[in-house]
């Protein structure tokens, strides 16, 4: 028989054991209790909203007010846990080269986006080669500058042409496009309705994401005028007004507001979207700039969160004259494909600050560019003489390729260009004659195959053809260009040509494209190194040092 000291034990261990599996059972519940509440709708104002709470660095946190318990970690440990790294690339299917005589037209929208380029260098100074679908050859020849002629009097942008040969395959030529925008002096800016909708929720901690990003705005700020307007809207679980539009003079009112932010919760971008809209139609400026400027992670996980709703949403707003800036911060998270569209949709531009001196460059140089619009829906359209032009491929913008019947619908979106900004396109081109490695098709049953018409000029190599919009327009001028064939050598060429060309080459490396040729980083880097030309801000000179980075991690990757 048991003493009475044994069953007291015994007694005790089994109510020990039932409140440890009542704990299990129940902590679950609680959980999902206060994950449901977490996306349940809240009210915008302060006293409700934990968006603007958690902002504000009120004396609770965000999650804290959403759960009314928090299960300890280990219990939920590999539900809670994120993979490392969960950051987003679109797939990018490298041009081809097509026949100048059977598809003699080549479309495409301008793009101004530099986000790939500063992407890159991130990967590159921290030890790593970048993901193929991070490298955007058009965006890293875009983030640099180049000596181009400003435009003609009434006219938002000049157009200049170069041909010579191509550094990676002696047998090809390189014709050179470049488009320079009307620069505005700062007295002449227009006066600017500003709203930052900021990204506040948990996955923006970080130092190189809200830190960072407060950072980089309050440089912007600085430069704010009187006449110029600023809003702040938050974003995490819910959205909120953290800041009225404010006039730039209350500089002291603006950076306490910026200063106060802190980041915690989920991340509800859709819903932010639509408030900061909605303040800035509240507030616009006739014939001033109104624009909306995103800067995030791009981690959507709460309310709208696929790219095709999100996008859909931001086609609508761009309607009212609002446009978009996308500014990404951060890394692990990051979610490229989804900016990149938004800001491709929103009539705006993307950049990815990666440091303060990227904010800079972004939002005080060249803060013109970045904000103000002097052309919108821009295309190209380059018709090949088949005479002089075997085959011709587009390098780089591959996901601003549109129909030719596009070039003349002027209910087709396209890109802007920015005030001072300027914007290089190549294309590589097959002269006659050239061996090409090209499958034939068989002749045409129902129709003649194409032949040269053979009264086109003998001396002509193509015609270039742009059409734009004011920023306030619905109805594109055209301006058309005709181009002349050269037999220059690329050494002859001019600073601007070589130093986009071998910019060009290494995104191609990078990508370990199939059209690379003989060139190595080796000779990307002596290239460079002759064609820096003025680098008043050591852009170039950093450019540099990146292919030698990658010349070592691609060194290492063979060992």
């Amino acid at each position: 028989m048991k003493s009475h000291k044994e069953n007291k034990g015994e007694r005790s261990r089994n109510l020990t054991i039932t409140a440890m599996l009542l704990i299990l059972l129940v902590m679950p519940a609680i959980y999902f209790l206060g994950c449901h509440a977490a996306d349940s709708p809240r009210s915008s104002s302060r006293e409700q909203n934990p968006a603007v709470d958690t902002a504000l660095d009120t004396s609770y946190s965000l999650r804290a007010r959403e759960y009314s318990i928090s299960p300890h970690p280990a219990l939920f440990q590999g539900q809670l846990e994120r993979p490392h790294n969960t950051e987003t690339y679109d797939r990018i299917d490298e041009n081809k080269f097509h026949s100048a005589l059977k598809d003699p037209l080549s479309t495409f929208s301008i793009d101004v986006d530099t986000a790939s380029y500063s992407n890159v260098r991130r990967f590159l100074e921290g030890g790593q080669l970048p993901p193929k679908g991070a490298v955007r050859v058009e965006e890293l020849i875009n983030y640099f500058t180049y000596n181009y002629s400003q435009p003609e009097a009434g006219k938002p942008f000049s157009v200049t042409t170069e041909v010579a040969g191509c550094p990676w395959d002696p047998k090809h030529q390189l014709v050179h496009i470049g488009i320079q925008g009307r620069k505005i002096s700062n007295e002449n800016v227009p006066s600017r309705n500003l709203v930052f909708l900021l990204d506040v929720s948990g996955s923006m901690q970080s130092a190189q994401k809200l830190p960072l990003l407060k950072s980089a705005i309050s440089l912007l700020v600085e430069n704010l005028r009187e006449e110029d307007n600023v809003a702040i809207v938050v974003y995490a679980g819910a959205s909120g007004l953290v800041l009225p539009s404010t006039s730039g003079a209350q500089r002291e009112q603006i950076h306490s507001a910026i200063d106060r932010l802190s980041a915690g919760g989920s991340t509800n971008g859709c819903a932010g979207s639509q408030l900061a809209y909605q303040v800035a139609q509240e507030n616009f400026i006739k014939d001033g700039i109104n624009r909306v400027i995103l800067a995030t992670d791009g981690d959507f996980n709460v309310g709208t969160t696929s790219q095709s709703e999100l996008t859909r949403l931001i086609e609508k707003k761009r309607e009212s004259g609002v446009f978009l800036t996308v500014l990404g911060f951060g890394m692990g998270n990051y979610k490229d494909s989804t900016m990149e569209k938004l800001a491709d949709k929103g009539n705006g531009n993307y950049a990815y600050i990666d440091s303060l001196r990227e904010a800079q460059k972004v939002l005080v140089k060249e803060a013109g560019a970045t904000l103000v619009t002097i052309a919108k829906d821009v295309k190209i359209q380059v018709e090949f003489n088949p005479t002089q032009v075997q085959a011709y491929r587009l390098v780089g913008y591959e996901n601003r390729m549109l129909q030719a019947q596009d070039f003349n619908d002027d209910k087709k979106d396209a890109g802007e260009i920015g005030a001072g900004h300027s914007v290089t396109a190549i294309y590589e081109i097959i002269p006659p004659g050239v061996e090409w490695d090209q499958p034939g098709i068989d002749e045409l049953k129902y129709q003649k195959s194409p032949k040269a018409n053979p009264e086109t000029p003998g001396d002509e190599l193509l015609t270039l053809k742009l059409r734009y919009k004011q920023p306030d327009g619905d109805k594109s001028s055209k301006l058309v260009f005709p181009v002349k064939k050269s037999n220059a050598f690329f050494s002859d060429a001019s600073e601007n040509f070589r130093f986009s060309a071998a910019v060009a080459a290494f995104g191609m490396m990078l990508r370990d494209s199939s059209h690379g040729g003989t060139l190595t980083l080796e000779g990307v880097q002596e290239i460079a190194q002759t064609s820096c030309g003025e680098d008043t801000e050591e852009y170039r000179k950093e450019f540099l040092r990146l292919v030698q980075v990658a010349r070592k991690l691609k060194g290492a990757r063979k060992q």
